[in-house]
Formats: structure tokens, sequence, C-alpha cells
């Protein structure tokens, strides 16, 4: 049985480690009303539209 020859340093050991803890970014669409990025499968927050129809009226 495999056995390690030398304890893997901590440095070492969170190196590996931090590739798959990454935070990925949220995908971002335009919004077909105001053109503003908005989050996919939601309400604008600067125009308050969603589907094509007003869902909250945003005072500007």
């Amino acid at each position: 049985m495999a056995v390690p020859k030398r304890k893997t340093s901590k440095a070492r050991r969170d190196k590996r480690r931090s590739s798959h803890w990454k935070l990925s970014l949220p995908n971002m669409s335009k919004c077909p009303n105001c053109g503003a990025f908005k989050l996919s499968h939601r309400m604008c927050k600067s125009c308050g539209h969603y589907n094509s129809r007003e869902v909250v009226k945003v005072e500007a």
C-alpha cells in the first residue's frame, strides 16, 4: 500500500484545494425593455419589467 514519504504542508494542501472552491459569476442577460444587465429569470431592477410586462413600478 502506498504511504506518503513526507508531510504535506498547509500551503501546498491549500493550494491544491483552492481551485475547487472558486466562485463563478452569475449569468447576466440584457433586459429587452431598457437594456440594463439583469439576472436570468428575474425582474429587471432598473425598470421593473419581467417577461415583457411591468411587474413593479420603479420610481425615477
